[in-house]
């Protein structure tokens, strides 16, 4: 009850508006009775990010290969994030220790992507960087759809106008949102760099 009340409360007021009384207040108890349940805020932000991350599934890493697992766990991912769009900031900066469940969600990518050829020394930074472009991008799937809309600057940015255009016109044509488009494209543009960077680490011998 006190983390679903966190996240809630979260979902709600937003990350800076979050404190321990404001929670009490909403559960209608006193903030010492937390400590009955729990060991303090780190302790119930630590539940809030497996609230968060529950329907991340990263066991498509034990049957799939590295590159192909990665799309798909990147695309659960983003959309769990951006169901509470409020956290983000939040857990981006809280350590992962106490989050039993996500512990358990990264031992899964990382042996994955060591299967995958990758050296130890490389799958912390692999896994961070698509981590920082999935976050950026669950926040882009909840932006107003008018994000890029120059307006009455159109004039000004002719070419810039024609973009945003084209863009509108091939995620209609393509039956999804713009944000979906957006990060299929640069999700696949990531990954075949990662590719080209393993075959690179690869033919150089890198430990």
């Amino acid at each position: 009850m006190i983390v679903r009340g966190a996240l809630e409360l979260i979902d709600e007021v937003g990350a800076e508006g979050f404190s321990i009384a404001l929670l009490a207040r909403r559960l209608r108890v006193r903030p010492s009775s937390f400590y009955n349940h729990v060991k303090g805020k780190d302790d119930i932000l630590a539940g809030v990010r497996e609230l968060v991350a529950d329907p991340i599934d990263a066991k498509v890493f034990d049957s799939l290969p590295w590159d192909e697992a990665l799309v798909g766990w990147a695309r659960l991912y983003r959309a769990a994030f951006a169901a509470h769009p409020q956290t983000i900031s939040l857990l981006a900066t809280i350590p992962v220790s106490g989050a039993h469940r996500t512990l358990r969600m990264y031992e899964s990518v990382v042996s994955g992507l060591e299967r995958g050829g990758w050296p130890t020394a490389s799958v912390i930074p692999v896994m961070v960087g698509v981590e920082s472009f999935v976050l950026g991008s669950a926040l882009d799937l909840v932006a107003p759809a008018a994000m890029f809309d120059p307006g009455p600057d159109s004039p000004q940015v002719p070419r810039f106008t024609a973009a945003v255009h084209a863009r509108d016109e091939a995620s209609a044509a393509q039956g999804r949102s713009a944000a979906d488009l957006a990060f299929e494209v640069a999700l696949a543009a990531l990954v075949d760099g990662l590719r080209a960077r393993l075959a690179a680490e690869i033919a150089s011998g890198a430990p």
